[in-house]
C-alpha cells in the first residue's frame, strides 16, 4: 500500500494567509526551520495506478499537479482517482470538490449520510456539483463495517464514527450525530498491512484501541500542541478538546495515548499553523521525536 500525503496542514494551511503568529511570520522571513504545508489530504493506492483520495482540500489542484500519478495522462480527460472518501463535512476537507467539477464523469464520493446531509443543506456542494460533473454518493458505515471501492485494487476500508462536532453551517451544529466525523482502517489485502487514519481525532474512545493495535501505521490528528493553544494566543475562546482535537502534550494527550501502540509507525497530520512542532528546531518537535512520533509534510510517502 502506497500512502502519499498531499497536504499536512490544518484549515488555512501554513503559513495561513492572514496570520502573523511566530510560526507563520517566521516561515515567511526564513527565521525558523519549517516547511510550508497545504490543507490536509492523503491518497492511497494498492497498485500504484488507481488512487483513493481522502478529503478534497481547497488546495487540491496544486496537490494533484505536484503528484503525477493522480494525472496519468492516458486519455484527453483522465485521472488516477477512482473514489473520494470524505472524513467529515468541514470546509478544509470538502471545498476542493468544486475544483474537481469539470468533465462528464460523475464523482464517486464515499461519506456518511450525515455528511451528505450537510453537503446538500448548510453547505450544498453536492447540489452545485449536480450542475457540472454530478455526484454518485456511496454511504459509508459508522459501525466498523468494511467495504471496497471499485477500481481500488487490493484495498479494504473499515469506517467508524468518531466523537466530534459538525461544521458551523450544519443544521445540527449543536447536536452531534454519529458520522459527523469518521476514521478509517485501510487494509492492503495482498500483504495484510493496515493504516489507521483519523485526522479529526478528539478522543481515544473505547472502540478505537482494538483497531489501532492492528495498524502498521497510525496517522492521526496533529492540530494543536496544547489544549489552550488558541486561547493563549488570543485567537479563540475554545479549547482544542472542545472543538474535537486531542492536543499532543499534557496528561491524556496524543503523545501519551500513542505510546500505547509501539507496534505502529506513528504520524501526525492536520497540523495547525500555530503548533510549535512545525518549527523543526523547537523543543516540542524534539519531544515528539524522542517519543518516536513523526510530523507529516506535503509530499511524504509511506509504503506498507
Amino acid at each position: 500500500m502506497h500512502i502519499h500525503v498531499l497536504g499536512a496542514g490544518a484549515g488555512g494551511g501554513f503559513p495561513q494567509w492572514n496570520c502573523n503568529c511566530h510560526n507563520c511570520d517566521g516561515l515567511r522571513k526564513g527565521a525558523i526551520k519549517a516547511r510550508p504545508r497545504t490543507q490536509s489530504s492523503i491518497c492511497v493506492s494498492g497498485d500504484g495506478v488507481n488512487w483513493v483520495l481522502f478529503n478534497a482540500s481547497p488546495d487540491v489542484l496544486k496537490q494533484i499537479q505536484e503528484f503525477g500519478p493522480l494525472q496519468p495522462g492516458r486519455a484527453l480527460r483522465d485521472t488516477g482517482i477512482v473514489g473520494i472518501v470524505l472524513i467529515d463535512a468541514q470546509i478544509d476537507h470538502t471545498t476542493g470538490l468544486l475544483m474537481l467539477r469539470e468533465g462528464s464523469v460523475r464523482r464517486e464520493i464515499y461519506c456518511t449520510d450525515v455528511v451528505k446531509g450537510d453537503l446538500t443543506s448548510g453547505n450544498p456542494l453536492f447540489n452545485i456539483l449536480g450542475h457540472y460533473c454530478g455526484v454518485n454518493h456511496h454511504a459509508v458505515p459508522t459501525d466498523g463495517s468494511s467495504f471496497e471501492i471499485p477500481g481500488a485494487a487490493h484495498l479494504k476500508f473499515t469506517t467508524f464514527a468518531l466523537k466530534s462536532a459538525a461544521p458551523p453551517y450544519s443544521p445540527h451544529r449543536n447536536d452531534p450525530h454519529p458520522g459527523d466525523t469518521i476514521g478509517v482502517l485501510i487494509e492492503d489485502t495482498k500483504n495484510g498491512k493496515k493504516l489507521f487514519y483519523a485526522p479529526g481525532l478528539g478522543e481515544i474512545e473505547p472502540h478505537l484501541p482494538p483497531l489501532m493495535k492492528q495498524a502498521d501505521c497510525i496517522m492521526v490528528d496533529g492540530t494543536f500542541w496544547t489544549n489552550t493553544e488558541m486561547i493563549d494566543l488570543g485567537l479563540m475562546d475554545k479549547t482544542a478538546r472542545s472543538i474535537g482535537h486531542l492536543p499532543q502534550s499534557g496528561p491524556g494527550g496524543m503523545i501519551e495515548e500513542l505510546s500505547r501502540f509501539p507496534q505502529a509507525r506513528r504520524v501526525l497530520i492536520h497540523i495547525n499553523n500555530t503548533n510549535p512542532i512545525l518549527n523543526e528546531e523547537s523543543p516540542q518537535r524534539r519531544e515528539l521525536e524522542a517519543a518516536g512520533i513523526e510530523v507529516s509534510y506535503d509530499g511524504m510517502d509511506i509504503i506498507l
